[in-house]
């Protein structure tokens, strides 16, 4: 599992390109949110830069159960998502905001659109987000201090020429009774949010190593194409959950991952913090079930 998997996705929009303009949208707390996302959606850091507080012991976080202390480690994280992207897209849904005096606080539901690749070969990603947070006014400017963001739904994302899965894969759910499957063989895996690719090679009952820092997956269960269980990277010190469904030609399997220890942080509530992916496998199934 990658642990930056959209750079600070940071919250937040201005009206108007220019710096001047950006200054002057950017007088209210709801004006500095919206300034914020526009400038992200711009890849513009000097905006994102000038908005955002830079006290060292501020503390905030991402989706992935990624952890921002300060400014340099999200300055660093922000200058590789807008170098590996083409374009990026945070269309807002829902913004709520609520001031007392110097301090204001918002909710906010929003999209952080990844457009990776070249030409043709254009990948649309769309992370579903919710985002809450707090800001300060400071010498008459409003800034945003702490942010916290994190799935709104368990959906996949998915590429301009695919179509969203329908609802019974987005929940993880089936309703026909199937037999359980050999699992063993090679498995490509993509991680959706990042667009990051390695394999697996597991036993009939879906245990085996991965690709990634000297990764293992451990099946724990399976009922009705209902496939769940442990991942584990010893490489760098992180393990957690996943579950899928498995198609029925037991072909692919789509479904969702999550932390539940990074290094010495444990007790990380369960899905919180994590991502999706889609399976494939790399050989036809074996035929004895």
């Amino acid at each position: 599992m990658n642990l930056v998997v959209t750079s600070a996705v940071v919250v937040l929009l201005s009206l108007a390109p220019t710096f001047e303009s950006r200054a002057s949208d950017s007088t209210d707390p709801e004006a500095t949110i919206r300034t914020l996302v526009r400038a992200n959606a711009e890849k513009d850091l000097a905006t994102l830069s000038r908005l955002m507080a830079h006290d060292a012991d501020i503390t905030s976080y991402t989706i992935a159960g990624r952890k921002y202390v300060g400014w340099p480690d999200l300055e660093r994280e922000m200058r590789e998502e807008f170098a590996s992207v083409q374009k990026l897209e945070m269309p807002i849904h829902e913004l709520k905001v609520w001031t007392k005096g110097d301090f204001a606080w918002f909710t906010m539901e929003l999209d952080y659109i990844r457009f990776v690749g070249e030409a043709a070969d254009i990948k649309r990603t769309v992370l579903p987000l919710r985002e809450t947070g707090v800001l300060e006014r400071r010498q008459g400017q409003w800034m945003l201090l702490s942010w916290h963001e994190s799935f709104r739904t368990v959906q996949f994302g998915y590429s301009q020429a695919q179509q969203p899965a329908p609802a019974a894969s987005q929940h993880l759910v089936s309703n026909a009774a199937s037999p359980v499957p050999d699992l063993s063989g090679g498995w490509d895996i993509l991680e959706v949010e990042d667009n990051k690719r390695y394999t697996a090679t597991l036993d009939k009952n879906g245990n085996g190593t991965y690709t990634q820092h000297g990764g293992r997956f451990i099946t724990t269960k399976y009922a009705d194409r209902l496939w769940q269980g442990t991942w584990q990277q010893p490489g760098n010190d992180r393990e957690g959950g996943f579950e899928l469904l498995l198609s029925e030609d037991g072909t692919q399997a789509k479904g969702v991952w999550w932390y539940s220890r990074f290094g010495a942080q444990k007790n990380i509530p369960p899905r919180e913090h994590g991502g999706t992916y889609i399976w494939k496998r790399m050989t036809p199934p074996p035929t004895a079930q």
